[in-house]
């Protein structure tokens, strides 16, 4: 029984220099963060105010949420550039490292990006006090974890074999191990 077959949605990037690839991977942080963490948020909050819901305020939210977006924003850039460094690839599918990321913060746990940008969603619900903003979040990390996580796995089954096995029995996804 081989190695499960690859999914058409994920491409190894072509050979570039380190500095291209990080390039291409700000580039891609960029429109993905305009999206999910302004776009999307604007858009919920809109939509709690035409449905008559005002944002909620908590003691020391405002600090909270920036301590927060800032862990989590870094966590997701410091993945960023693990993976366009060490990877020699980008974190799009469409352009995936070539190379198995165990370093920085793929050390400690298997998914960074994932939890960082999810965390830095969360965050920005905290601060404009939008419950919808937060939900989304979670509802991203969840349908992320049901839905995409399987399939990335399958194909980082098939690229890198045995040694991304033991890095995925050893490693876990969701909570950082010491």
């Amino acid at each position: 029984m081989g190695a499960p077959s690859r999914h058409p949605a994920f491409r190894s990037a072509r050979p570039a220099s380190a500095a291209w690839n990080l390039t291409k991977t700000a580039c891609q942080t960029a429109v993905f963060w305009l999206v999910f963490l302004v776009a999307g948020p604007w858009l919920l909050v809109q939509l709690e105010r035409a449905l008559g819901m005002s944002p909620w305020q908590l003691p020391g939210q405002t600090a909270a949420a920036l301590v927060l977006f800032a862990a989590f924003a870094a966590l997701n850039l410091a993945s960023g550039l693990a993976m366009a460094r060490h990877g020699r690839g980008t974190p799009l599918p469409l352009d995936m490292a070539n190379a198995l990321v165990v370093v920085g913060p793929y050390r400690r746990v298997r998914n960074p990006m994932a939890i960082g940008g999810l965390g830095a969603a969360f965050a920005i619900g905290l601060y404009l006090g939008s419950s919808f903003t937060m939900l989304y979040a979670i509802t991203g990390g969840v349908l992320w974890d049901r839905f995409v996580r399987p399939i990335e796995e399958r194909d980082l089954h098939a690229r890198f074999g045995e040694p991304y096995a033991r890095y995925r029995d050893s490693v876990p996804c969701w909570w950082p191990r010491r």
